[in-house]
């Protein structure tokens, strides 16, 4: 492990959820703001962005189970609501009955389940407001990648050899194709990505947790109808040359969401902005934030 990945671990703690040990950091000062990390790496992905966001903000990020610094169960049914149920059990523990939200990627998703357990009076604390970064917000747009497709739709078992099957080559090749053309991660990123990913053999059980990205469609109806009725304030910070949930990612979020507030960076920024552009997103952000009156207190 590297020394930076090493003093992003040195900043968390870990909470138990279920008899798993569940990493989290906490740092900052302000308003809660609450991070949603992707798949198929942690909260390491916003390291780029931290800094700035602490100066505002006491920032909560977990690893979500299966990721990062936590515990990776082998024999163990992923879901959306055990993952909104992660966050609920840690904000509940820190006493937060209000948070920003900031999501990317699979945590988009896990925001979803949370937001239209929001409309059903479901949910235990208030989001305050909500900023996607790209992400498959919609399934009918979502373009996976090949590797994706292998990994999620085969047979468990096959999934299980494919893997375990995965090299550090084919790992960054596969992430590397979706950063932006001028933007591809640096040898050093990549080496930090394969860390994390093997952290507790979690390179074993990936495809596990990959399969969440077709289980989608049965979740659509519900939670597209929380996004297109809640009062809370959303905007969608896209990366346009995304090949999985890119321009047209945005173009849907702009069909379907009443109001929409879509936020689109450089076109050559990929699937990463928070990594790609950071101080491009932080700025967009910061737009939406003052566009709802955020107030820093």
């Amino acid at each position: 492990m590297t020394q930076e990945l090493l003093n992003w671990k040195l900043k968390g703690n870990y909470y138990s959820f279920k008899g798993h040990q569940i990493f989290y950091i906490k740092e900052g000062a302000g308003p809660i703001l609450t991070i949603f990390q992707g798949y198929p790496y942690n909260s390491f992905d916003f390291e780029k962005v931290w800094n700035e966001l602490i100066k505002n903000f006491t920032v909560v990020v977990p690893d979500m189970l299966g990721m990062g610094f936590s515990d990776k169960p082998t024999n163990h049914d992923y879901s959306f609501e055990e993952m909104a149920d992660l966050y609920t059990a840690l904000l509940n523990q820190l006493q937060i009955t209000q948070t920003h939200v900031l999501a990317h990627d699979l945590g988009n998703s896990v925001v979803q389940e949370i937001l239209a357990r929001n409309e059903e009076n479901k949910n235990p604390f208030e989001m305050k407001s909500i900023a996607f970064l790209n992400g498959g917000l919609f399934t009918a747009v979502y373009k996976p990648r090949l590797i994706q497709i292998l990994l999620s739709k085969s047979p468990k078992p096959i999934g299980k050899i494919l893997s375990r099957l995965m090299t550090k080559k084919s790992v960054s090749k596969a992430t590397a194709a979706v950063f932006g053309v001028d933007t591809k991660p640096s040898a050093a990123l990549l080496q930090n990505f394969w860390d994390v990913l093997n952290y507790n053999k979690g390179k074993s059980i990936a495809y596990l947790i990959g399969r969440l990205v077709f289980a989608k469609d049965k979740y659509q109806h519900r939670w597209i109808t929380a996004m297109q009725q809640t009062k809370t304030p959303m905007c969608f910070i896209n990366g346009p040359a995304d090949p999985n949930s890119g321009l047209h990612m945005a173009q849907r979020y702009q069909q379907l969401i009443p109001n929409a507030n879509v936020k689109l960076l450089s076109q050559n920024i990929g699937h990463w902005p928070q990594i790609e552009a950071p101080e491009q997103t932080l700025q967009a952000y910061h737009d939406f934030l003052q566009e709802i009156n955020f107030k820093h207190s």
